[in-house]
Formats: C-alpha cells, structure tokens, sequence
C-alpha cells in the first residue's frame, strides 16, 4: 500500500541562500521599469540633476566635450548646465588681458582652450538647425564683452576675437558651404558689419581710423586667421569681399591687409605713396592677393585678380611704382605674368616698359636674381603679335631706363635730398640695375646665339 504524503506542511526544496545587494536590486528594478532613460543617461539617472552638475564643475572642458557624446539625453543636460548662470562662468574665461607667462605660453593655452570649447559646443548642439546653433551659441557668447564687434576698450592688446575666432572656426570646421553663408549672415546681422564698411569704404580714407581698426581687427582675427586649410580662409576672404565693386574691394583690402602704424595700430594711407616701402608693408596685401588667386575658387577669374590689383594700386591714390613693382614680386609668378600680359595686351607697352625698370630697381634692391626680372620681359614679348610690336616694346625699356635715371637725376641735383640721402641712394640702386639688368641681356642673347 502506498503511503501517503502529509498534505498539512510544505516541502520547501533544498537551495543556497545569498545575500541581498539593494544597490544591485535598485538598479535592476530600474532598468526593468524604465529601459529608455537608464539607456541614455546610465547611472547618472540616479542621480538628482543638481548632483549631476556639480560633477560637470569637477570635469574639464575636454572630459564634457566628451561626455556630451555618449547620449542624446546627457548632452541636453549639458546643454542645461552651459544655460545656468554659474555654467557659463565656469566655462567663459573673463579675462583676455592680463596675461602673465612669459613667451606668450597663456595666450597660446588660453586660445587652445577657446578651441576646445568650440568643440564642446559643436557636439553638444550637433542635432540642432543651424540657426537655433548659433542663437543658443550666440545667447551663451553675448555675455563676454570682449567677443563684440566694439566691446573692448584696448582691442590691439585684448585677446577676445582671436578667442572668438578659434571658436567660430572649431564650431563650423567641416560645415558644407551653404551653412558657412549662414555663419557670415548672422554675424553680419549680429555686429552690422555691411553698414560699417560701407561707412568706410564710402568716406575719404583715414577719416574713420577706428572704425577702420575695428573692421581689420574683426575680419583678421575672427574670420581669417585660424583656418589651416587656404581654401577655408578664400571661402571667407570671399564672403567679405564680394558683396562690393571692385573698387570698394580694394579699399576693403587695404584696410584688413594694409601696412598699419606700430603705435597705434591703424591704417597708414599714405605709406604707398610718399616713398618706397618695405617688403612687410606689402606681404599682407601680396598674400591675400595669391590667396584668391590660388586657391582656384569659382567666384575670382584671373580677370578678376588683376583688376583687383589695379584698383588697388591707386588706393587711395596712385601708388610709386616701385612700391606696385615690389607688390607684384611678393604676389608671385603667375600673378605678376598675368598683369604684366594684360597691360601687354591692352596696348599699354609703354607703362609696361616703366614697370620692368622698376621690377630691376627691386631686384637690386632686395638683392633677388636679376635674371628673373629678365626673364619675365623675355615672356612678356611672346605676348606682342608681331616682331614690330616686340622691337618697340625693347626700345620702350631702354628709354624707360633713360627717362626714369634722369626723373632721379633731377631729383638729386634740385636739392632735394633728404636727411638719409634717400634719393641719392635710389639712384645709385637704379644705376646698378640698369647694369646688370643689360649684363643679363647680354648673356641671355650670347647663350642663344651659341646654342
């Protein structure tokens, strides 16, 4: 018979029992009961929103940027923290202008901060339009004076726009054209820069130094100078420049590009006019000329580079033409040809031949190869159509040679001498241009008559 089984108690099976862990259990019950938010914002979700931004205090720029990434949720929060007053603080450096370490190590760490905040910001906004980007980035920015068109009081000693301009170019780094037209936009919305230059470019030069100032500034330190690729600086150089005729181009150039005063900073106008000028009074302008000329972008034809030359040559009146001469050296090759061809083409040979004298007096001066300067009018003369139009463009040169000795000849026996004998020397170079400029000739003629 089988025995029955006491029904009135209850087997409970053999098993081993554990210890209860709360924080596990806490966790799990979280994450069964609310999947979504435990999956963006991890373990931070147990956390109030208060404690979680006292951490972000703790954490540098560069371990937010970071942390900004792992989720949609968590960048929001970080979002939220930048909009706190005490968020902005933190992050925004207050001082662009009492820089203490030596060899300018604190503006190169300061600025290398700004890139590292542009960064934050570009992730943490990254799914935002554009232009809500740019209001909540410009909301945030609004509060440092510094970063304004006209905020500062001691703009050439202020570090704020090279700061600025790090940011804006981190921010925008690998934005496609049409989103880089709507940067330039709302910053010309922003500052009024249209308005400004047209003041500028509208009043006799110099009558508006500051303002001038402002602009150079802005556009140099902002939207220009940061860039690495010289395609990135053409994009922008573009965007100031075209919006205007050819002849607000070119004071616009000379403004951002221009030789300015060591004291003060500004603009000096007549520096291409009074007498001859430097090499570093020039570099500017030749390398924001080859910059657009080089780069290849659609919105500038050779045309265009040259007529921009031109134009700038009688800015704000008509330069020397040693100053012009030394203008097309620094800008290059291919930019100097170009000119020099076009005035060839127009019928312009006597001007041409003027320029070639100067090119030589350059050449002596800067102490570069004279054959180059010959070399360049052999190529020159391949521009003419007929052996005619050649032969009168040579006897041009030597007359100009003639002419412009005796311009600086008469100079020198009038009187008019100045304290450092400059215009003695000037004809000392010329006559030694002149000599080795046909020593050169010589040799050119004597290596094809033996080949």
């Amino acid at each position: 018979m089988a025995s029955r089984v006491n029904s009135s108690f209850t087997l409970i099976p053999n098993q081993k029992y554990r210890r209860s862990n709360r924080r596990s259990s806490y966790f799990s019950n979280n994450l069964a009961s609310d999947s979504q938010p435990l999956s963006t914002l991890g373990n931070f979700k147990a956390l109030p929103l208060e404690i979680f931004q006292i951490i972000l205090r703790y954490l540098s720029v560069k371990d937010i940027s970071m942390l900004s990434m792992v989720s949609k949720t968590i960048s929001q929060h970080i979002i939220n923290y930048i909009s706190t007053s005490s968020g902005s603080k933190r992050l925004l450096l207050p001082d662009f202008h009492n820089l203490e370490l030596p060899d300018r190590k604190q503006e190169s760490a300061i600025l290398e901060y700004y890139r590292s905040l542009g960064l934050l910001f570009k992730r943490c906004t990254l799914l935002l339009p554009t232009k809500e980007r740019l209001k909540y980035i410009h909301k945030i920015l609004a509060e440092v004076s510094c970063f304004k068109f006209s905020g500062c009081a001691a703009p050439l000693q202020c570090l704020g726009l090279p700061c600025y301009g790090m940011f804006l170019q981190t921010l925008t780094a690998g934005w496609d054209e049409l989103e880089c037209h709507r940067v330039f936009n709302f910053l010309c919305e922003l500052t009024n820069l249209p308005r400004k230059m047209q003041t500028v470019v509208c009043s006799k030069p110099g009558s508006a130094r500051k303002l001038e100032l402002r602009i150079r500034l802005f556009c140099r330190r902002v939207l220009l100078d940061h860039w690495t690729h010289r395609s990135d600086s053409a994009f922008w150089l573009t965007r100031i420049l075209k919006p205007w005729p050819m002849v607000n181009q070119a004071r616009l150039l000379y403004i951002i590009f221009g030789p300015v005063s060591p004291q003060d900073g500004q603009v000096v106008w007549q520096r291409m006019i009074e007498g001859p000028t430097d090499e570093p009074s020039l570099k500017g302008l030749a390398d924001a000329i080859k910059l657009l000329y080089d780069t290849g972008t659609k919105e500038w034809t050779a045309d265009d580079i040259i007529s921009l030359v031109d134009e700038l040559s009688v800015v704000p009146r008509e330069w020397l033409l040693e100053n012009n001469a030394r203008l097309l050296i620094l800008s290059g090759n291919n930019i100097c040809f170009t000119f020099m061809a076009s005035k060839a083409v127009n019928g312009r040979a006597i001007e041409l031949a003027r320029l070639i004298v100067f090119l030589a007096l350059v050449c002596e001066k800067e102490l570069y190869c004279m054959d180059w300067a010959v070399k360049m009018m052999q190529k020159v003369c391949k521009v003419f159509s007929t052996p005619v139009e050649r032969n009168n463009f040579l006897q041009s040169v030597a007359n100009a040679f003639a002419c412009v000795t005796m311009e600086m000849l008469q100079s020198v026996m009038s009187g008019d001498r100045d304290e450092d004998d400059r215009s003695f020397l000037n004809l000392y170079h010329l006559v030694q241009a002149q000599a080795n400029f046909h020593k050169e000739v010589l040799s050119l003629t004597v290596n094809t008559l033996s080949t």
